[in-house]
């Protein structure tokens, strides 16, 4: 049940999606060769493996073992070296992390590939998840003090866009418009989703014109499979589409621009623990602030965000940007007088 979530929640072009669509083949093929285990299992191991030699940085597998005999997930029973090397492969396969042995420094293992877990890949959101997940089930003693958030999406219309993106074929929605009481029929073809602000979002692409726009799932009415295959672009790069953006507006009429953002008080903090944007970066820091730069295309959606941080930032440049968002400042004053 676990794994079917992971795979209708993610899911980002169809090399991704059917290559995750693989991974419940290979958990069984595990699962015959470990008598009784079960699938949630298996995950568990994973997570604790992965966790375990990142915070240690290095670690022999006759230390790794003592640590796992000390967890109530072995039983008391040391972890045998041949099931370690199948969950390394699996490791891999699932997440594109690298558990490497050093044979120079007591074969010790490392994560080869640590940066792995900081980018945003679908694999790291996929073992971040089942990271947070595998908590979540074993503390369900205190479940009642453990409040989570909403991502509003029709869960069977985001499977079913995914199922169209694996077979290639194209599909047929209604849509509903913010402000709009009718709905519009649509004939497009499924290119990616993307997960942004805690909402789903769908790019599809026209068969006539070739353009790509985004949708909402949450707005998305009906949703149909037809029989129409049509060829995916191998060459297309679903994380380069957004690269230059701030979230899911990728608008080619506006340029791509250096950003200047002055912080003051805590907010530097806040705003190195989740970065604007992956450009980020600190130009000065000082007691009374910091000063960040960015590099992307300042759309309309970039200035919600930088309103909703009050007296906490000043936009230095460009000019028009800080224009634009003193008048946003001064449009909600007035909202009060």
């Amino acid at each position: 049940m676990l794994f079917g979530v992971i795979l209708i929640n993610q899911g980002t072009s169809i090399g991704n999606t059917c290559r995750f669509g693989l991974y419940y083949l290979s958990l069984q093929q595990q699962q015959n060769n470990i008598p009784h285990m079960k699938p949630a299992t298996i995950f568990r191991e994973y997570i604790w493996l992965v966790s375990t030699i990142r915070q240690a940085g290095k670690i022999t597998f006759s230390a790794l073992n003592d640590k796992w005999v000390a967890t109530e997930m072995s039983g008391g029973l040391p972890m045998p070296r041949s099931t370690f090397n199948r969950h390394r492969d699996a490791i891999l396969d699932m997440f594109g992390i690298i558990i490497d042995c050093d044979k120079k420094d007591g074969y010790s293992y490392h994560i080869a590939n640590a940066e792995a877990l900081n980018e945003d890949t679908i694999q790291n959101w996929m073992f971040s998840t089942l990271s947070v997940n595998n908590v979540l089930a074993e503390s369900m003693e205190v479940r009642h003090r453990i409040l989570l958030e909403r991502v509003p999406s029709d869960g069977e219309q985001l499977h079913r866009f995914i199922d169209a993106m694996k077979q290639s074929v194209r599909i047929i929605l209604r849509y509903r418009r913010y402000g709009s009481e009718e709905s519009s029929l649509m004939f497009v073809e499924p290119y990616f989703v993307k997960l942004f602000n805690k909402r789903w979002y769908a790019v599809v692409r026209h068969p006539d014109d070739g353009m790509l726009f985004t949708l909402a799932f949450d707005r998305i009415v009906s949703l149909e499979l037809t029989d129409q295959v049509f060829e995916y672009d191998s060459a297309f790069d679903p994380s380069a589409w957004f690269r230059d953006c701030y979230g899911i507006v990728n608008d080619h009429d506006v340029p791509i621009e250096k950003v200047i953002i002055r912080a003051f008080g805590r907010e530097p903090h806040y705003l190195r623990d989740l970065p604007l944007h992956h450009t980020q970066r600190e130009l000065t820091v000082t007691p009374d602030y910091t000063d960040f730069e960015l590099t992307l295309r300042p759309t309309a959606d970039f200035i919600t965000p930088l309103l909703s941080r009050g007296a906490a930032i000043k936009v230095l440049s460009p000019e028009w940007l800080a224009q634009a968002v003193r008048q946003g400042h001064l449009d909600a004053a007035r909202l009060y007088e």
